[in-house]
C-alpha cells in the first residue's frame, strides 16, 4: 500500500515538474522543474524495483545533464527573458500531437509482457558485473564521458563573450 502511494505521489511530482518546464518563462526555474522531474522519475524507478536505473537517473540526468544546463543558464545574460516567440511554435505543436498519437497507438497495440514477481535481490550488482566485466561496456561508458566533457566545453565556448 505504501509503495503504491509513493508511486502516485512521485508520478504527480514528475508531471508537475514537466508542466513547470513547459509553462514557466524563467529559464532557471525551468531548469529546477527539470531537476524535479528527473528526481521524481528516479524515485519511480526505485519504487518499481529498478534500483540501478534509479541510481543511473540520479547520476547522469541530475548529476551531469541538469548541472550542465544550470551552468549554461548561469553563463547566459538574459536569464529572465525566457523563451522568445518563435515562428516554429505551430509546427512544434503539430509535431507534438502527431508524436502523442503515435505513442498512444503503439501503447494500445503492443502486447506488454508483465512479470508479477518483483526481483528478490538488488539488480545493481548483476548489471554492474555485466557492464564492467572483461566483455562489458567500459568503452561505451568512457565514450559517453568524453561526449559529456565535449558538451561542457562546447557550452562554455558558446556562452563565452567574444
Amino acid at each position: 500500500m505504501g509503495i503504491n502511494i509513493a508511486f502516485w505521489v512521485l508520478a504527480l511530482l514528475a508531471v508537475s515538474g514537466a508542466l513547470m518546464v513547459a509553462t514557466v518563462r524563467s529559464l532557471f526555474r525551468t531548469a529546477m522543474g527539470l531537476v524535479l522531474c528527473f528526481l521524481s522519475i528516479a524515485g519511480l524507478f526505485i519504487t518499481l524495483s529498478a534500483d540501478f536505473l534509479g541510481i543511473v537517473q540520479v547520476l547522469i540526468y541530475i548529476g551531469s545533464i541538469a548541472v550542465l544546463i544550470i551552468i549554461a543558464i548561469t553563463l547566459t545574460r538574459e536569464v529572465e527573458c525566457g523563451n522568445l516567440p518563435s515562428r516554429f511554435k505551430m509546427p512544434a505543436i503539430v509535431s507534438g500531437i502527431f508524436f502523442l498519437g503515435v505513442a498512444v497507438w503503439v501503447m494500445l497495440n503492443t502486447d506488454w509482457p508483465v512479470n508479477s514477481a518483483a526481483p528478490t535481490s538488488p539488480t545493481t550488482t548483476t548489471l554492474g558485473g555485466i557492464l564492467f566485466n572483461q566483455d562489458g561496456l567500459v568503452l561505451a561508458v568512457e565514450i559517453a564521458a568524453l561526449l559529456l566533457l565535449a558538451a561542457i566545453i562546447g557550452a562554455i565556448s558558446v556562452a563565452r563573450e567574444k
